[in-house]
């Protein structure tokens, strides 16, 4: 294991046999592969560091001199990924349109480039991650600038200037690939937001919410070509796609030859250990040898994960630790970390991702309250160049009074998003205009199945947060919800927590009007999903129902507190 950052889990002693914190460079990797003498090396698992680094060692004739095996992914399959002139032309042999699109080697070249395709252009550099490098100039004085930046941090000196997708619905597939040419999709992400904001720095949303069916398997088969054209003999990858909603028109943005921040998304989204997967089948396993650990091995990898919740990532920013930095959002990743959050609708899996936050927002908090038309032209502002706070302008926008249509204009955010925002700003008012004694079971129970928290209703009702719980939570239905794949639940080694009471289809949900304690032996454990993400959160051991109990007691107080076991399950990414 060569990783260059300690603070990491990866470099663990118990990760691997032999464990170097060196630089990635392929100076530093020579002398440890000379010292260690591997059959093979797995660049896919290291980000565009790892693979730029592998690339290195094979233009250098290291793994030759010493018989190294590149697995995984191959340096032709990762030059056709990374290189935008290749990829563009492996997309046009299978019949898949890329965005129009030149690459430019100079600035002369780009200048020329610009002048076919007109403001706003947007540049993407090679080999970078995180679109470092790139961005969207709307004028001669950006486009330079960007322009000069990118060629600096380009491997290869090289850039591809496109036309402007400013607006278009985007996608991303993660596919999962075997040496006998098995593949299976792990996960269809969508993006919040829309063209024009780096994927790591949008709000995304699992499963694909707005796509129908015939557009999903349109997509899924594309992605599958473009594995197979690219040249991924076994692992992961990430493909994403750009959809223009006014005419449907599907293009292949990029391709991601390696495992990345949206496979640790949808691994932690399905259950799906896509990093583990990958691995086994980089060193000759195949996709039907494999067990999924979630199922307790009784069902192959080869099945695709099904998922009947919906999950929600929100990026983290710190612009206020860099008061001169830039804060809108462009095609260059901003974002310092991330949280997700999992939930039975999209609207309650999008308020706890903002609870989850931890920026002092209970939910659709509001910042500006006063629609003075100052007020109104700040709004207008922040819808139309996205920020970090967009989001919450877009509330306060329908707030004001403004219509879905008129954000929409504004902001190109699909309108069904836009409606679930409406919905939950309406909500807000309505609860906002009662008291909460008035409110019954069920309709408390409503509001949880939106997301409302305790602070957000007391907030709305005008009480303290301590009444708000003790009239909500001992009224709301208790229920659990797991990351999970498709399997019958005879099947499901680590099955929901719950009582007897409890134990009925979660589409026939009932009230229970009982306080319930859940025991359960529940060490704390730090999770790695990448070297981007790590997740802290609660390992639940198997139990037995009798092991769980109601306790009909409101005022006796335990010596010792149980567990409780969350509705859901969220995760902060530090």
């Amino acid at each position: 294991m060569v990783n260059s950052n300690p603070a990491t889990i990866m470099t663990d002693p118990a990760m691997a046999d032999a464990t170097y914190i060196e630089p990635i460079t392929w100076q530093a990797v020579e002398k440890i592969i000379e010292a260690e003498r591997p059959d093979a090396i797995l660049p896919t698992m290291g980000g565009q560091t790892a693979l730029n680094c592998a690339l290195e060692l094979e233009k250098h004739g290291v793994l030759d001199k010493f018989g190294v095996e590149m697995i995984g992914a191959n340096a032709d399959a990762i030059n056709m990924a990374e290189d935008r002139d290749l990829f563009d032309q492996a997309m046009k042999r299978i019949g898949l349109e890329c965005p129009k699109a030149k690459v430019a080697h100079t600035m002369d070249e780009a200048w020329e480039i610009q002048a076919e395709l007109g403001f706003p252009t947007i540049i993407r550099p090679s080999y970078t991650m995180g679109g470092s490098g790139g961005g969207v100039a709307y004028n001669k004085e950006e486009f330079e600038e960007i322009c000069t930046r990118g060629f600096e941090l380009s491997n290869n000196h090289e850039l591809l200037i496109d036309e402007s997708l400013l607006g278009w619905k985007e996608y991303e597939m993660e596919v999962v690939r075997d040496k006998n040419d098995n593949c299976i999709i792990v996960c269809a992400i969508e993006n919040f937001d829309p063209m024009g904001v780096h994927t790591g720095d949008s709000i995304t949303v699992a499963p694909a919410q707005t796509l129908t069916d015939k557009e999903y398997q349109i997509m899924r088969d594309a992605s599958l070509a473009v594995l197979r054209e690219i040249g991924v003999e076994t692992g992961g990858s990430n493909v994403q796609f750009g959809m223009d909603p006014k005419t449907g028109r599907l293009v292949v943005i990029e391709m991601n030859p390696r495992v990345s921040r949206s496979s640790a998304l949808a691994s932690k989204a399905t259950g799906f250990p896509i990093a583990k997967i990958a691995a086994k089948l980089a060193v000759g396993y195949t996709l039907d040898e494999l067990q999924n650990d979630i199922t307790g091995g009784r069902t192959p990898a080869s099945f695709e994960p099904s998922i009947d919740y919906v999950v929600t990532k929100i990026p983290r920013f710190t612009f206020e630790k860099f008061p001169q930095a830039n804060d809108r959002l462009t095609t260059q990743m901003k974002s310092v970390g991330e949280v997700m959050a999992i939930g039975r609708t999209f609207q309650e899996s999008l308020q706890k991702a903002l609870r989850g936050l931890e920026t002092g927002n209970d939910g659709l908090d509001p910042i500006i309250t006063d629609f003075t038309p100052d007020n109104m032209a700040i709004i207008q502002g922040e819808l139309q160049t996205a920020g970090a706070e967009r989001i919450f302008y877009v509330a306060d926008a329908m707030r004001s009074g403004m219509s879905v249509d008129d954000v929409f204009a504004l902001t190109n955010i699909d309108p069904w998003f836009l409606v679930q925002l409406e919905d939950l700003v309406l909500t807000e008012s309505a609860v906002a205009k009662r008291t909460l004694s008035d409110f019954s079971a069920r309709e408390l129970y409503q509001l949880k199945r939106k997301g409302f928290g305790d602070a957000r209703l007391a907030k709305l009702l005008n009480v303290s947060e301590k009444n708000s719980v003790k009239r909500v939570s001992p009224r709301v239905f208790a229920r659990s919800t797991s990351v999970s794949t498709p399997a019958p639940l005879s099947l499901l080694r680590t099955l929901p927590t719950c009582t007897p009471l409890m134990k009925r289809s979660a589409r026939r949900m009932c009230l229970i009007a009982r306080k319930l304690w859940y025991w359960a032996v529940a060490p704390t454990v730090s999770a790695k999903g990448s070297s981007l993400t790590t997740a802290v959160f609660t390992l639940l051991l198997p139990c037995a129902t009798t092991a769980t109990k109601p306790s009909w007691s409101t005022v006796t107080r335990k010596r010792f507190l149980p567990i409780t076991i969350p509705l859901t399950a969220s995760t902060l990414s530090r």
